[in-house]
């Protein structure tokens, strides 16, 4: 799925969205299924202080029937119709957003997706044979390539809402998300300190060692983003070699000792432990059997907790991918032999380590995002919860 200026269709991610919400909703909520509506309301709130006109998508996979479409601004579900090879033009599914200072109330159906917003003009959709070709930017030729966009990742169902603001792609757009609970108490994430988004970009430019090539920009000096390393690597912004110091470090010390790991933070007797020989990680169980064995990563393994890190929905070598992943992000596996690592003030603390997700994660005001794929470890996503929602909310927080 991740190739080189490739579409990405959206199944996959449907699908692994649709998968988290049903995981996390086991045990997560004794909600009745009845009390969860078809629908529930998102108030878009735009306070960006920006004057153009803002443009929203809800797009995702219909979890009653699993066809992937849109979403209208009353929450009605539209399937896509048939694609094409070359794709072929998706139907315009824009819902015209809210002025600067001024709030939109839409309606959530039970989805698992995306919702888009974009600035002064609308996304570019198309349909391919295997479904909704996404943007793809770091791409030079891809016709989103010079919008102002991001998204936000939800899955409402039966157990409740789960949404979260995401930068496991790109850093591009000031947002939070929020819920209303059942009892009118509300909560939030994804909220940015005064002067974050800024000085998130001031950081990066300023960190050695290529970083600052991942920020994009418009001919006419507009900031548009900045690409996750995963797919700065792609472009060429970063060299392969940027995690080599780090990993080789890593190997020579689970040489000689042993990594633990315990991967459920519920299950504090189910661990497992590895050790190095040659290129290859072996993890042993308690009886010494070897259940999984990892190659020697690379950077884009590790950026894209992928490859060599796979980690496939399974109870064994996919809880201890994640735990690997994370530890290699945020470099903590030479510093803690007991992972996952929990404690965020051990984290980046590495000359080498995953330097976007550390100035995102700096600039956050309660610290928390999703800066790589399994940021969620330990609980350090920026993820709303309730499994009776009464209202959602994305807010276009200031640019300043």
């Amino acid at each position: 799925m991740l190739q080189t200026l490739r579409y990405r269709a959206w199944a996959v991610v449907a699908t692994v969205l649709a998968l988290a919400g049903s995981l996390l909703a086991v045990g997560a909520s004794s909600t009745p299924a009845h009390a969860v509506p078809t629908t529930i309301p998102l108030k878009i709130t735009n306070n960006s202080g920006r004057g153009d006109q803002v443009y929203i998508y809800n797009v995702g996979t219909e979890l009653a029937t699993g066809r992937q479409g849109w979403a209208d601004a009353s929450g009605t579900f539209h399937p896509w119709p048939a694609g094409g090879n070359p794709p072929i033009p998706a139907p315009d599914a824009a819902i015209t957003g809210p002025a600067a200072g001024q709030s939109t109330t839409i309606r959530m159906p039970k989805f698992s997706g995306r919702v888009y917003m974009s600035f002064g003009q609308k996304l570019v959709f198309k349909l391919a044979t295997g479904g909704l070709v996404q943007p793809a930017v770091q791409n030079p030729s891809d016709p989103n390539r010079n919008i102002l966009f991001h998204w936000a990742e939800y899955t409402l169902n039966d157990s409740g809402v789960w949404f979260n603001s995401s930068q496991v792609d790109m850093f591009a757009v000031p947002y939070s998300v929020g819920v209303q609970r059942s009892d009118g108490s509300t909560t939030t994430a994804g909220r940015l300190k005064s002067g974050g988004y800024n000085g998130f970009f001031n950081a990066l430019r300023g960190q050695s060692g290529g970083w600052g090539n991942l920020i994009q920009t418009r001919s006419d000096g507009t900031v548009l983003r900045a690409l996750a390393p995963l797919y700065g690597m792609e472009t060429g912004a970063l060299p392969a070699s940027v995690m080599d110091d780090y990993i080789n470090r890593v190997w020579s010390k689970y040489a000689s000792s042993t990594l633990t790991v315990t991967p459920f933070g519920d299950q504090p007797n189910t661990k497992y432990y590895g050790r190095v020989s040659g290129d290859v990680m072996n993890f042993t169980n308690g009886s010494g059997a070897v259940v999984t064995s990892f190659q020697k990563p690379d950077a884009d393994s590790i950026f894209g907790c992928h490859k060599k890190l796979d980690a496939p929905n399974d109870q064994v070598r996919g809880p201890i991918s994640r735990t690997l992943c994370a530890g290699f992000n945020r470099s903590t596996l030479l510093t803690n032999p007991n992972q996952p690592d929990t404690s965020s003030s051990g984290f980046y603390q590495d000359g080498v380590t995953n330097h976007y997700a550390r100035h995102i994660h700096a600039q956050m005001a309660d610290g928390k995002a999703y800066a790589f794929a399994f940021d969620d470890v330990g609980n350090h996503e920026s993820l709303v919860h309730d499994g009776n929602p009464r209202e959602a909310y994305l807010t276009l927080d200031p640019f300043n």
